[in-house]
């Protein structure tokens, strides 16, 4: 799952800055009723990009592990499993249609993450791996984790940015 999940972040980490910064304006026209202040919000820099994804990869890299250690029955391990199959559908899949194109992940949430996805739940199956009863709660987890990773990144963006702004000063 971390290799697959590293192809599929490997495009969003080269696309979402540019992607965003070019699409922009066709976004505000085809959703005009987003407020002007969120679009002003939406503009992660590269190093937002990156911290997020870091902060993903070790969420992701941590269930890969105890799939691994359990042959796939760890119930974290089928939570994000599940996740990861979802979310190449929401977002990416249905934000391409609802703006009407390309958006950063699209490629390879339909040639790599659903693709895996299925393989990895048929591969499990025919290895008699019961589905483990993994509750609600827990699969939420997967979306608030993708939250946490933007507004962690966020947040220690806007550290680097106080710490270097503060020895800007002192060296002034």
């Amino acid at each position: 799952m971390f290799g697959a999940w590293a192809i599929h972040d490997s495009e969003e980490l080269v696309a979402v800055p540019q992607w965003l910064k070019h699409a922009r304006p066709r976004l505000e026209r085809t959703l005009p009723a987003v407020p002007q202040r969120t679009w002003q919000r939406l503009a992660p820099g590269q190093a937002h990009t990156s911290v997020a994804i870091c902060i993903m990869g070790a969420l992701v890299a941590a269930a890969s592990a105890a799939g691994d250690r359990t042959g796939g029955r760890s119930p974290f391990f089928q939570a994000v499993l599940v996740g990861f199959g979802v979310h190449a559908v929401i977002p990416h899949i249905a934000s391409a249609v609802v703006t009407r194109g390309y958006t950063p992940g699209l490629v390879t949430a339909s040639t790599v993450v659903l693709p895996f996805s299925w393989w990895a739940w048929r591969e499990l199956g025919q290895a008699g791996v019961e589905k483990a009863k993994v509750p609600t709660a827990a699969l939420m987890l997967v979306p608030l984790s993708i939250g946490a990773a933007h507004a962690g990144a966020a947040g220690i963006i806007a550290a680097g940015r106080r710490l270097r702004a503060r020895r800007e000063t002192r060296a002034s």
